[in-house]
């Protein structure tokens, strides 16, 4: 802060602390007002009175003068400090514009479009790659399509073959019911047979 504006903010407090004591003398006054009666004695103090309130309103005046020199000075000193700074800010500009243009000479166009020309090659290239690399090569579209479905069918016999259930089909083979009455004898490759069929013990 300028010099100039400390003074000024000293002198408003040298006056604001005369304007407290004028407040308590007016106080002081008013106090003895409220107990007095009317007449010379109560006139006296009133005229007191009033020559401290004078006095308040002319230090009150000085007061505010001084604020507003102060505040006066204070927007010169920010628009002081704000136009350094938009100066500090355009020189640092004009510095990064002089080195933009300085690189900027630097830059060929014309090696940058090759490099886009050959990375656009080359990617072209590339796509032409992969597409022979996935390329069919027809690979089992000479197969015999009778042979496919022969296999097709086998296939589908091996799967089913443990639920082969053509047991079903087939006689039960139960033996014959006897040919003779319980109790006879029948005679069946020229061995005794029983009423069973089967050969029969010799008797003892």
């Amino acid at each position: 802060m300028p010099a100039f504006a400390i003074k000024v903010d000293s002198r408003g407090e040298s006056i604001e602390k005369k304007i407290s004591k004028l407040d308590l003398e007016l106080k002081k006054y008013k106090d003895q007002m409220k107990k007095m009666r009317e007449g010379p004695s109560k006139n006296i103090v009133k005229q007191r009175a009033m020559r401290i309130l004078k006095q308040k309103r002319t230090y009150e005046g000085q007061l505010e003068n001084l604020r507003q020199q102060s505040f006066n000075m204070e927007q010169a000193n920010y628009a002081t400090q704000t136009l350094k700074d938009t100066k500090t800010t355009v020189d640092a500009m004009k510095l990064g514009v002089k080195e933009m243009k300085k690189e900027y000479k630097k830059v060929n166009l014309d090696q940058i479009e090759d490099l886009q020309d050959d990375l656009s090659d080359m990617l072209e290239m590339t796509d032409e790659v992969q597409e022979v690399l996935g390329r069919s090569y027809n690979v089992g579209e000479d197969v015999d399509e009778a042979d496919l479905e022969a296999e097709l069918e086998a296939l589908g016999d091996d799967m089913f073959a443990e639920d082969d259930s053509s047991y079903l089909d087939e006689p039960i083979n139960a033996p014959a019911a006897p040919e003779t009455a319980p109790g006879g004898e029948s005679m069946k490759d020229g061995v005794l047979v029983d009423e069973f069929g089967l050969p029969q013990l010799p008797a003892s």
